[in-house]
């Protein structure tokens, strides 16, 4: 692929798209976004229409494209979407397909992970080369996540669960790296630098927001996606590259 080709990017409005986007800008590459509604283009980056839950465009986004950085997802459906942009990667000779996925995807029982290890498989299976990183939860999405914990009268805490928060411009940085380098397979994941459980994570942005701390109230998430979680499941506590930016200090930049 010469340097001035594009690459398409999926999710390029999204969270992390927002910041590799840019990267892939600076280290001079044209790109390409697939996006649901149109956009104006510009500075590089040109913005095709396509829906990866039906297909619709997506063959036409990939047409040219040597590498797809695959980057959207959502709460389900996700297996469907990764298996429609396989299929076009296939048909236009796409020489690098680059997917994010989620730690515990194979270790964690629950609905949504199973996609995230279909979309996996697929894109394993597809013929193309590819590279797939795993990531723990991102910063951004924990911040939601605590904030709708710390609007109830009590915080629930369940026993065992622990969660390894990761900023979301350090798994862009790692991804446009893998995207602008060879086809490598299942690569170590990434996680943040420390694990916490939830009162751990809320009792900082208690203390930002200036707010009371929470009674909090011990409960126990059931079946076998429990008994994943108490384990460990979800973390990667070994051999996975580690970010450098922590909860406390992505909360103090953003409530700070």
């Amino acid at each position: 692929m010469t340097k001035t080709a594009p690459l398409l990017v999926t999710g390029g409005t999204g969270t992390l798209g927002g910041h590799a986007v840019p990267l892939l800008r600076a280290a001079g590459h044209e790109v390409r976004v697939l996006s649901r509604g149109a956009r104006e283009g510009g500075d590089g980056v040109e913005y095709v229409t396509g829906d990866l839950l039906t297909g619709e465009g997506v063959a036409a986004a990939v047409d040219g494209v040597g590498t797809v950085l695959h980057l959207a997802g959502g709460p389900k459906g996700d297996d469907e979407a990764t298996r429609n942009l396989v299929r076009a990667c296939v048909g236009a000779e796409v020489r690098h397909l680059v997917h994010i996925s989620v730690i515990g995807a194979d270790r964690v029982p629950l609905a949504w992970l199973r996609t995230k290890l279909d979309s996996e498989r697929a894109v394993a299976g597809s013929g193309i080369p590819w590279t797939t990183l795993r990531a723990a939860q991102f910063h951004d999405l924990t911040l939601t996540m605590i904030e709708k914990m710390t609007r109830l009268p009590v915080l629930p805490v369940p026993g065992g669960l622990r969660l390894q928060p990761v900023d979301s411009a350090e798994v862009a940085a790692r991804l446009v790296e893998l995207t602008l380098g060879e086809p490598q397979g299942l690569v170590p994941d990434i996680a943040g630098p420390r694990t916490y459980d939830i009162a751990e994570l809320a009792r900082p942005y208690l203390e930002l927001r200036g707010k009371r701390s929470r009674l909090r109230m011990p409960v126990r998430i059931p079946g076998k996606a429990g008994k994943a979680y108490r384990a460990g499941a979800n973390l990667t506590l070994r051999g996975a590259e580690t970010g450098k930016r922590t909860w406390e200090e992505f909360l103090a930049g953003r409530l700070g």
